[in-house]
């Protein structure tokens, strides 16, 4: 059992930063591939980003390719998304997941995915 809980949500303006943290119970954080994905108001939940185990592999949504870093600190079961050059489209709820399957490819849709925090909202204004 994993839990998750979000944090570092907020409202910026456009061009702006946020950096979300993601604090998971449990001495096996470092077994869980961990993904950020975000809802916006009508819209599916779509993934952002993906990173392993080890932090060594990642992957990006094309949206946010190049503005958004995922990052993970194993000794503090956190895992941190840095988004950068804000827009208002990135306006969303953001959640964080935990994978703890063995699989070929790193997840990125929600199904995939066993354990969910609650979620932080980002609003981005113009």
């Amino acid at each position: 059992q994993v839990q998750l809980v979000e944090s570092g949500g907020g409202l910026v303006q456009a061009g702006g930063s946020l950096r979300l943290s993601c604090a998971a119970s449990g001495r096996t954080f470092s077994r869980y591939v961990m993904g950020w994905f975000r809802q916006a108001p009508g819209k599916e939940r779509e993934f952002v980003a993906v990173i392993s185990w080890s932090g060594r592999s990642t992957s990006y949504a094309d949206s946010v390719k190049g503005r958004f870093t995922i990052s993970r600190d194993n000794a503090k079961n956190t895992v941190y998304l840095q988004m950068n050059s804000l827009k208002p489209e990135d306006t969303a709820v953001y959640y964080c997941a935990a994978d703890g399957n063995v699989r070929v490819v790193l997840p990125t849709k929600p199904r995939e995915y066993e354990y969910w925090g609650q979620g932080t909202q980002v609003t981005v204004s113009s």
